[in-house]
């Protein structure tokens, strides 16, 4: 678990070690996907070890997803060690089960909020970027600035933005109380990622 400065718990996470479980295929997407981002800068860690950004896709089986690890953002390409299989979340508890080689990212719920929300989304990634942040905010669906990131109330605020028919059209969610913090959504990677240099490539998201 996860505790901020004011003794507040973000996250539980009962971990379940294991082999790997994320098929080969979808690790190599992620990593086409994920080697883009990287060289944009909007995935990765910091100077002083700390991992950025996470990706999603959805699992075969009904209600589960795979997520990137927690502390794999400072590898440059991932194996099917590096990915945790989410099989139940409880968004009010803040509170996820996975099964895998690493433990799920503290991120997970606001991940399984989207998947809850959105059943033909099958990939979601959150990516970290001052400027766009600053430029997109509240022109795409934002989430509320007292919603801090890896929280139950980041979580529903995802849900609640996404109930709208014309934001979930939008493919993005800028995380208001997470300055620099998107996410990005799509059927698949490659539907995400166009999203996301689409709005990169206009002048109004």
């Amino acid at each position: 678990m996860n505790t901020n400065k004011e003794g507040y718990i973000r996250f539980h996470c009962h971990w379940r070690p294991s082999g790997s479980l994320i098929p080969s295929g979808m690790v190599r997407e992620i990593n086409r996907w994920r080697s883009v981002l990287r060289s944009m800068e909007m995935l990765g860690c910091t100077d002083d070890g700390t991992g950025f950004g996470n990706i999603s896709h959805r699992a075969p089986s009904a209600g589960k997803f795979f997520i990137t690890g927690t502390a794999t953002g400072k590898f440059r390409t991932l194996n099917a060690r590096h990915f945790s299989l989410v099989e139940n979340y409880w968004i009010d508890k803040n509170k996820v089960t996975c099964t895998g080689p690493v433990r799920a990212s503290s991120e997970s719920l606001s991940h399984a909020a989207v998947y809850e929300t959105l059943s033909g989304i099958r990939a979601v990634i959150h990516i970290h970027h001052a400027g766009l942040w600053e430029q997109w905010k509240h022109r795409v669906p934002t989430t509320c600035e007292t919603a801090e990131y890896g929280t139950p109330e980041m979580a529903r605020e995802i849900i609640r933005l996404l109930r709208e028919s014309k934001n979930a059209e939008k493919r993005m969610v800028v995380m208001g109380g997470h300055p620099e913090g998107i996410i990005i959504f799509g059927k698949d990677m490659e539907e995400a990622m166009a999203s996301l240099l689409a709005y990169i490539n206009t002048a109004e998201p």
